[in-house]
């Protein structure tokens, strides 16, 4: 597992991109930026996912994920970190919050999925490639997801393992045990979760809010808030972080 790092202050902090993606790509406008600079920040790329090996033997459940985490932060000496993660890698955040406490001090969850969602075909996420099956989809199932994800999210998807690719898709798709919901509702750090405002009303948000969760609707966004909105997301993550 690689990452990018940039010097700073500790408690340093942790980015985690999600399926597919790459945290270079997806967070560092954000690590610089003058709400969040400052820190020595370390953005991760989960096993199988852009700068990082892609083992074909490897699992790529969540909590796979989120040991090896464990595993490559502790190498570098981190302890008690502000983890920011998007996606299945807020999933992956949260399980290792849940499983190695004495790593994180602080989580911003960046619209993840909590809970265990049902294979859809034709869908554009985890959902989509856990209709396939792995024979299926690493023999060319995964090229029909170029038009399906758009051209942003291809150019890292494109470089992903396709073994790693379905693997973590499936396993972000039936989730853990306990739910990630429950893990996240269970932890003693300050949370926030963060979501498009234009989704709506977020599902569960007031057994989040009753378990110290700060639910924070983002405006004008889609899931990548950290690129659809760039502004909006750094002072949400910042105001977090800062709570």
């Amino acid at each position: 597992m690689r990452w990018v790092e940039f010097a700073g202050e500790e408690p340093a902090r942790v980015y985690v991109h999600g399926l597919g993606s790459s945290a270079p790509a997806y967070f560092a406008a954000s690590a610089v930026h003058p709400l969040l600079a400052g820190r020595r920040s370390l953005l991760v790329d989960l096993l199988g996912h852009g700068l990082s090996d892609r083992p074909t033997h490897f699992d790529y459940r969540l909590e796979s994920h989120a040991d090896t985490l464990a595993a490559v932060l502790t190498a570098a000496g981190v302890t008690g970190a502000e983890v920011i993660a998007h996606s299945m890698g807020g999933s992956v955040a949260v399980v290792l919050a849940d499983r190695h406490p004495h790593l994180v001090s602080r989580l911003v969850v960046v619209d993840a999925n909590l809970d265990p969602t049902a294979p859809r075909p034709g869908s554009p996420g985890s959902s989509g490639i856990a209709a396939y099956t792995e024979e299926e989809f690493v023999s060319g199932g995964w090229t029909e997801f170029a038009d399906l994800v758009g051209p942003h999210w291809w150019s890292t998807m494109r470089l992903t393992g396709r073994e790693a690719l379905y693997r973590s898709a499936v396993h972000s798709a039936r989730n853990t045990s306990p739910t990630v919901r429950e893990r996240l509702t269970g932890l003693s750090v300050p949370r926030a979760f963060l979501f498009p405002a234009a989704d709506g009303p977020l599902p569960g948000a007031d057994g989040l809010v009753a378990a110290g969760v700060s639910v924070v609707p983002v405006p004008d966004c889609g899931h990548n808030i950290m690129l659809d909105n760039p502004e909006a997301f750094v002072r949400a993550a910042a105001a977090a972080l800062a709570a």
